[in-house]
């Protein structure tokens, strides 16, 4: 069974350890289109995937001073890659832009890195997380990667508007209903060939459960959505 692992989102301030994967708590729910999210407590930079996705907000001095977490010690492996990218205005993180970094060997884990921006954070909104789950989705299709991680650091920029669970269950709408899509367009030999093999959102300790709660709602959600959409070919008879 194709698989697709969701690791819930780093939305909290902490440090992530070194452990060995096999050591890694983790949670698996079954979804539409033979789906498995999967909740994994790991960080950003120590997930060994093809292409890992984080998200900032659009960029501020006052913004830089609240970052701490994750994305500090992402920017640390990194060289300082990222905090130059932001600071030149070559990434400066508007709604839904994006970049891709191919790390230095050895910096991370991950194979690739896929910066997603949010815009500003007075108009983050869970609308717009669900239009991030998409974007990472189709992202990674263009890439035609099997395997994605994926944390918006949310909680690490000092933002604490809604609660983990809500962000990640919109996250996991957006993924989910966008890959079906691409799984119909497929069908109807109109779509690119593509298979994810594993979508993954990582979650830290204080918010794996709440995580793994939303989650379950947000897969019955898709569930209902997916099942409500028409049935008929895209392309037909006017």
């Amino acid at each position: 069974m194709k698989t697709i692992h969701l690791i819930a989102l780093a939305l909290f301030i902490t440090t992530w350890n070194n452990s060995p994967a096999q050591d890694v708590k983790e949670q698996v729910i079954e979804g539409p289109n033979k789906v498995t999210v999967k909740v994994r407590m790991e960080g950003p930079y120590t997930a060994d995937t093809p292409l890992q996705v984080v998200c900032y907000f659009k960029y501020t001095t006052e913004g830089i001073k609240r970052m701490s977490g994750a994305p500090v010690e992402l920017d640390k492996h990194l060289g300082g890659i990222i905090g130059s990218l932001r600071e030149r205005g070559e990434f400066t993180g508007d709604e839904l832009e994006t970049i891709l970094i191919i790390p230095p060997e050895g910096a991370i884990k991950a194979k690739a890195l896929l910066l997603i921006g949010l815009g500003d954070e007075a108009t983050l909104s869970l609308e717009k997380m669900e239009r991030v789950g998409k974007v990472a989705l189709r992202e990674a299709s263009k890439l035609g990667v099997k395997k994605v991680a994926f944390a918006p650091l949310i909680r690490d920029q000092g933002n604490s508007q809604f609660g983990t669970g809500d962000i990640a269950a919109a996250v996991l709408r957006g993924v989910l209903l966008a890959y079906d899509t691409e799984q119909r367009l497929q069908q109807q030999q109109i779509g690119k060939a593509f298979t994810l093999e594993e979508w993954s959102e990582e979650a830290g300790p204080a918010y794996f459960d709440e995580t793994i709660a939303a989650l379950q709602k947000g897969v019955k959600q898709v569930e209902s959505i997916t099942a409500a959409r028409l049935k008929t070919p895209y392309a037909g008879k006017k």
